[in-house]
């Protein structure tokens, strides 16, 4: 039997925000505050509720490699216990005004996002992207470093670059989060680009303002909030070997997530190689099943839908109890 919460939580909630770090979650966020949806009172300068930061230190690891779902309702049990006690911290100083909606942004949302709905199955998820290639020479790599081993095998992590590992793991947990929100969550779930934030405001302000059942005038809160950074585009100034290996690791994902494959990367579609596109076998029980490594995949395309077969079943089961 799948087990529940116990907290009785107030409605018109909760709504999450999640992206990978430094997607422009933190203008969101303002966003949404400014309009009445308490996010929380104990945050820090990235706007993130940190009631929650160790929950995500505890609990994602175990989550993502199955350990605490493999046949242990007692980690599950914990797992659903520590949330309801920090779920009760973050509501403390909540004072509902009728109607008034309510949640949390913290980034790192996304990886426990099966386990959020299973747990608040009327809950809604705001899913930020931004362009991995940028995302790949972003000086936040906290994501990259705390979770490679989860995302990565260990000779990807040992062959490639930051910026490569960077976007392989951009590439994995988004499609990951998208597969499972547009399959699960129907009219709970939005996903928005950054970059259409900051070019076309006043639409995707007004799409985020419809989605959590808000009012306002977008016109004015992008006048006053978005402000387009130096750093979109950045990654064309990078060396064009890695970029021609980021776009063959990255090329799924960024056609998915809508990002214009340029001219001189569109060969990469077409090129034979030995990437993997596996996470490692330690990570998901399911890939023990296969042969230890599979040597020639002759199109990224192959390995997404080959992975995304895989993280489907996980998800299902997560998701199923």
């Amino acid at each position: 039997m799948t087990k529940q919460l116990q907290l009785k939580l107030p409605p018109l909630g909760p709504n999450l925000v999640g992206a990978t770090g430094g997607s422009g979650t933190r203008v969101v966020t303002r966003i949404l505050r400014s309009r009445g949806m308490y996010l929380g009172k104990n945050l820090n300068e990235s706007e993130d509720a940190m009631y929650f930061k160790g929950y995500f230190d505890d609990w994602i690891d175990p989550f993502i490699s199955r350990t605490c779902f493999s046949d242990s309702s007692e980690i599950e049990g914990e797992m659903i216990h520590d949330l309801e006690a920090r779920l009760s911290k973050h509501l403390e100083d909540f004072q509902a005004e009728e109607h008034q909606p309510w949640g949390w942004k913290n980034c790192r949302n996304m990886y426990l996002l099966p386990f959020f709905h299973r747990m608040c199955p009327q809950m809604k998820f705001l899913h930020i992207i931004r362009d991995g290639r940028d995302m790949a020479y972003s000086k936040n790599q906290n994501q990259l470093l705390q979770y490679n081993s989860l995302f990565l095998s260990a000779m990807e992590q040992e062959q490639w670059c930051s910026p490569v590992q960077s976007i392989a793991l951009w590439s994995r947990i988004n499609l990951w989060v998208a597969e499972y929100g547009e399959k699960n969550m129907p009219g709970q779930y939005l996903r928005i680009r950054f970059e259409d934030l900051c070019t076309a405001p006043v639409a995707t302000i007004g799409h985020i303002f419809e989605f959590f059942g808000l009012q306002g005038n977008a016109q004015e809160i992008a006048r006053d909030e978005v402000s387009p950074p130096d750093s979109i585009g950045r990654w064309r100034n990078e060396d064009m070997p890695t970029l021609e290996l980021l776009h063959q690791v990255g090329v799924t994902a960024l056609r998915k997530f809508g990002y214009g494959i340029t001219a001189e990367f569109q060969q990469q579609d077409n090129k034979e190689n030995k990437l993997s596109f596996y996470p490692p076998s330690n990570s998901v029980p399911e890939l023990l099943e296969f042969p230890e490594r599979l040597q020639n995949i002759h199109s990224q395309l192959k390995k997404s839908r080959d992975w995304l077969a895989l993280i489907r079943t996980n998800l299902n089961s997560s998701s199923g109890g």
